[in-house]
C-alpha cells in the first residue's frame, strides 16, 4: 500500500503536469518592417537649409513683392494659381512617372536684377527608390534631383542637389553644401504640383518648379 505521503507527492506532480500543459504560451514577437525604412529629413538638413525653409513665408512676401515692382521676363499672369502661397490642397503625394516642368524665378538677390522669369516646359520625374520617392528634373541648364519626405496631407519636403550644365545627374543631398536645396512639395490644384524652393543659393529669392504629369 502506498503510503499517503507519497501520494500526495504524486497528485501534486500530476496537477503541476496539468497546469502545464494547460498554460497558453505567449505569440513570438512580430518581425521587424521589411524593406527600407525613411530617415526623418531633421535629421539629414543642415542648418542653413533649415533656416531657408523656416523662413519660407518671409521668402514668399519679398520674391512677390519684388516681381510686381520689377520688370521680368515671361507671362507671370499665365502661371494662375502656381504663384499663390496659399493655394494648398490635401493628398500632396504625386504618382509615379514621367513629368512636364517648367520653373519660375520670383525676385531678385541683386539690384536691378529681373522681378520674374518664367521658363518653358522641360523632362521631369517622379520615381520609387529603395531609399524613398525620389524627383529629378532631366533636362535644361539646371537640373535639381533629390528625395521628397512625407511631412503631411498638405506638404512632403524635398532635400537634393543641383546639376548645372553638361554635369552629371546631381549627387545626394550633403556632400556639396553649394548645390544643396531644400523645398516644400505642395500640390496646389487638380493634377499639379510644385517645389517651392525659398532663399535660392543663385539669383532669385523664391523658385517654384511645377510639375504636370507627362
Amino acid at each position: 500500500m502506498t503510503p499517503p505521503r507519497a501520494l500526495r507527492a504524486l497528485a501534486a506532480a500530476a496537477l503541476a503536469a496539468w497546469l502545464a500543459a494547460c498554460a497558453t504560451t505567449p505569440p513570438p514577437p512580430p518581425p521587424p518592417p521589411s524593406g527600407p525604412v525613411m530617415r526623418d529629413w531633421r535629421s539629414i538638413i543642415t542648418s542653413a537649409d533649415r533656416d531657408r525653409l523656416t523662413r519660407i513665408d518671409q521668402a514668399w512676401r519679398v520674391a512677390l513683392e519684388q516681381a510686381r515692382r520689377f520688370d521680368g521676363s515671361g507671362d507671370l499672369r499665365g502661371t494662375g494659381d502656381l504663384i499663390d502661397p496659399d493655394a494648398r490642397l490635401s493628398d500632396v503625394e504625386p504618382p509615379e512617372g514621367e513629368y512636364r516642368c517648367r520653373t519660375v524665378k520670383l525676385g531678385s538677390q541683386t539690384d536691378g536684377g529681373l522681378g520674374y522669369v518664367v521658363y518653358g516646359w522641360f523632362a521631369c520625374r517622379i520615381e520609387r527608390t529603395p531609399n524613398g520617392l525620389k524627383f529629378s528634373k532631366l533636362t535644361g541648364s539646371q537640373r535639381p534631383s533629390g528625395l521628397l519626405f512625407p511631412e503631411s496631407g498638405t506638404e512632403m519636403i524635398f532635400l537634393g542637389s543641383m546639376a548645372l550644365g553638361d554635369e552629371p545627374p546631381a549627387r545626394s543631398y550633403g556632400p556639396n553644401p553649394d548645390r544643396d536645396m531644400v523645398a516644400r512639395l505642395e500640390r496646389f490644384a487638380p493634377g499639379r504640383w510644385r517645389l517651392v524652393i525659398p532663399w535660392p543659393q543663385y539669383e532669385s529669392n523664391l523658385d517654384l518648379i511645377e510639375l504636370v504629369p507627362a
